[in-house]
């Protein structure tokens, strides 16, 4: 009688959303066809961005809504990695926290849904007075620049309660990430793919970021496996670009980064929430610097003027 050896078992941290759930159980079907001898088990909980649903993301004024609960189960050994979207991550992790993986981007533009009577206008002929649903101050402070004709209304839920909400006629049109639509099936109620001219995208938005313990090798290792590297470097880049601008997840920072014969360039922008102070530059550097890379370009950006903006959208912030 031969006794077969008893198979590891990987817990996975995950929020109980719906696309955190799509995002989850493709990273656990892709370890499991990577990695057959381990079993890998889905652990979800629900994150205090999830509980808070009637009040604007920027007023809660917590950089970790999205990430604290799952990162305290790993530090409490309930669970041995975490799936996020990169764009939730903060940048700077919990002590004995690392990113351990970053997996291959999704498009990370932002996309326009609108409601049926304006299915024959892109979002520059919408008509003056349009309510443009969205939560991202990013969004809004560029979306403003372009567009000030436009009443912009906050919009909180998952995304079928959002998707609803325009249905029902309370907005006129949605703006929301294509990656999160793509992902959860619903890439047929895109009807403008925005250009980086009007919004340059959230840092890390389109990637998900897998976390883990500091010094866990072996599930450091496992994670090697759905390392997507110029995806990797494209995102260190944009993090390292929202780090040295010490700015949260909702402060109006966006990017824009592409890799070309190994060289990687990466475009940034700092807006005010009015959108009547835009400052915005390019730095192209080797991708193998992308760090360095991010760093400079925040550091250009400071000089015209960035830190200023966003010391007064936070000072508004704390004010509201």
């Amino acid at each position: 009688m031969t006794v077969s050896a008893p198979t590891r078992t990987v817990r996975i941290g995950s929020r109980k959303s719906q696309l955190a759930l799509v995002q989850t159980y493709w990273v656990q079907e892709e370890l499991q066809k990577n990695f057959p001898d381990i079993t890998f088990e889905v652990h979800t909980m629900s994150t205090q961005g999830d509980k808070i649903l009637d009040v604007a993301l920027a007023k809660i004024g917590d950089k970790g809504l999205f990430t604290k609960e799952l990162e305290l189960g790993m530090l409490q050994n309930e669970t041995d990695l975490a799936v996020h979207s990169l764009k939730d991550l903060p940048t700077n992790l919990p002590e004995g926290l690392v990113l351990g993986c970053v997996t291959e981007r999704e498009n990370p533009a932002d996309a326009l849904v609108v409601h049926e009577k304006f299915k024959d206008k892109q979002l520059e002929a919408l008509p003056e007075g349009a309510v443009i649903g969205t939560s991202s101050l990013r969004r809004l402070a560029q979306l403003r620049h372009h567009y000030p004709y436009f009443e912009f209304k906050d919009v909180r839920g998952n995304l079928n309660t959002r998707l609803a909400k325009l249905d029902a006629g309370e907005y006129d049109a949605l703006v929301l990430a294509f990656a999160g639509l793509h992902r959860l099936g619903m890439g047929d109620r895109i009807h403008q793919v925005i250009p980086p001219e009007v919004s340059l995208h959230a840092v890390g938005q389109g990637a998900l970021g897998i976390e883990c313990r500091d010094g866990d090798n072996d599930i450091l290792d496992i994670l090697k496996s759905l390392e997507h590297t110029s995806t990797a470097q494209r995102c260190y880049a944009e993090r390292a670009f929202l780090r040295e601008l010490e700015g949260g997840c909702q402060v109006p920072i966006g990017v824009n980064t592409k890799i070309e014969e190994e060289q990687l360039t990466l475009t940034g922008i700092v807006a005010s929430l009015d959108g009547q102070k835009l400052v915005k530059d390019i730095v192209t550097g080797a991708a193998s610097d992308a760090e360095q890379i991010g760093i400079e370009l925040a550091q250009k950006l400071r000089k015209q003027g960035a830190q200023e903006i966003l010391d007064k959208i936070l000072a508004e912030i704390d004010r509201s």
